[in-house]
């Protein structure tokens, strides 16, 4: 059965859409600052020929970069000023939030409220700067050596000097898409980081979408493999929104209260646990986990001598950890499903949750308040978790090994989809609760003027 909340967000008059002003003006600031974030996509490195560089980037095509070039918007292909994205940081806050998970310091300062985060989201700042100076050091000295074999000079004056002003260039645009993200999270609408993430995926759709029925023009591309290809995006759509509003919903009964009209009949509710607790964040999480050492080995693996032992090394290294190789997707699968579990643990505690219901004088049915209930709740929880994880998994391996075997362009894969479509359904339900918000102000005004009627 619907709850009342949900009747009346089915039945929202979107004739209030044009009175919510400040909806309008948060609609408006985040559609400007996505704006600004595809005008820096298309800023160049100081130092770098924009024309020579698409011609080196073709020789890459096909491995892993270009699932770093679509989390970007195709600010990798153009080497700008926001090449890393915001991958830094979302490494960075995973090995925060593990560290804090284990190390019991980090654990106390979780505790101490908005003071604490505040310090944990400083400690992840840090870190993302400093992986955005290693992997942008490389990512300099990958770009000379592929000019340097090629024979084009994509770099202007290759040196030292390049490789500092390349490290402060890509460490200034990383950071200021976190801060850019901050202002949509906070004066716009929907989360700002996940949102710049998805604004980069869908940049590419449109490139995508021509070079595919290119394909099937010139023969390339069977018309077959097009028709299945639609089909499996059609059905992953259907199925991610399926699972993504699919919740396990516990009975909860509070006891009867005495009031001074007489005994109430107990009230019933029900805690609701969804089977993607995690969200779009394990395959986020994986990806770029892998992102990072396989960024490193393949521009490295470019300028090292093959016949040492470390260039061997490297070069194997690439091959096994290449798109649709059996390791890459086993590893890809193994992270998905660990922070399924990792994460589903950090952001929901079943002994706080425990605690909460008791001190209200709720109860499951059946359960008995306390130890009990949180065993319950975490009993319930892992299994629901294996649901989600695999689905997870099904999504974004599936299609990945699928387009990788058929050689369709890999940043319209699983994981791509699932983004698209978990920060969209995100962001339609923040704004469903900001209208609803607007239509419950006006019935209090309506109310307020009848009672000063009567």
């Amino acid at each position: 059965m619907a709850s009342r909340a949900d009747n009346i967000a089915s039945n929202l008059n979107l004739g209030n859409f044009a009175k919510a002003t400040e909806l309008k003006q948060r609609i408006w600031f985040t559609i400007g600052a996505l704006i600004v974030f595809r005008f820096l996509s298309f800023v160049p490195l100081p130092g770098v020929n924009p024309l020579i560089l698409s011609e080196l980037y073709d020789q890459t095509r096909g491995g892993i970069l270009d699932l770093f070039n679509a989390f970007s918007g195709g600010s990798l292909e153009r080497m700008s000023l926001i090449a890393l994205g915001v991958m830094p940081y979302i490494t960075s806050s995973i090995v925060v939030q593990m560290a804090s998970a284990l190390h019991p310091s980090l654990a106390a300062l979780k505790k101490e409220g908005a003071s604490g985060r505040q310090k944990i989201n400083q400690y992840t700042r840090y870190g993302a700067v400093l992986l955005c100076a290693i992997q942008g050091y490389f990512l300099a000295v990958g770009l000379e050596s592929f000019a340097a074999q090629s024979g084009l000079q994509a770099v202007v004056d290759p040196g030292y000097m390049f490789r500092i002003v390349a490290v402060i260039n890509l460490v200034g645009g990383t950071m200021f898409l976190l801060w850019l993200g901050e202002q949509i999270t906070s004066r716009g609408i929907g989360n700002g980081i996940s949102l710049i993430i998805m604004a980069g995926i869908v940049a590419q759709f449109p490139s995508f979408a021509g070079n595919l029925f290119e394909g099937g023009r010139t023969g390339s591309i069977s018309s077959l493999v097009i028709i299945g290809f639609i089909v499996m995006v059609v059905v992953l759509i259907l199925g991610i929104s399926f699972f993504e509003r699919a919740q396990r919903r516990l009975p909860i009964q509070y006891p009867k209260r005495a009031t001074q009209r007489g005994m109430m009949q107990a009230e019933r509710s029900h805690l609701p646990l969804k089977i993607n607790t995690a969200g779009v964040i394990p395959p986020i999480f994986a990806s770029s986990l892998l992102l990072l050492p396989l960024t490193i080995s393949q521009f490295a693996g470019s300028s090292v001598d093959t016949d040492s032992g470390f260039g061997s090394a490297i070069v194997t290294l690439n091959q096994y950890l290449a798109h649709g190789q059996p390791v890459y997707m086993t590893l890809y699968a193994i992270g998905i499903i660990f922070f399924c579990f990792f994460y589903t643990a950090v952001v929901f505690n079943p002994e706080e949750t425990a605690d909460n219901l008791k001190k209200n004088g709720g109860f499951v049915p059946g359960i008995r308040p306390g130890k009990r209930t949180a065993d319950y709740l975490e009993y319930v929880l892992t299994r629901i978790t294996v649901v989600g994880a695999i689905y997870l998994t099904v999504v974004c391996v599936v299609p990945e090994y699928m387009i990788a075997q058929t050689g369709i362009p890999l940043f319209l894969g699983g994981t791509s989809l699932l983004i698209v479509v978990n920060v969209t359904v995100d962001t339609i339900s923040q704004i469903q609760s900001h209208l609803l918000a607007h239509q419950y102000g006006d019935l209090i005004k309506k109310a307020k003027l009848k009672g000063r009627l009567r």
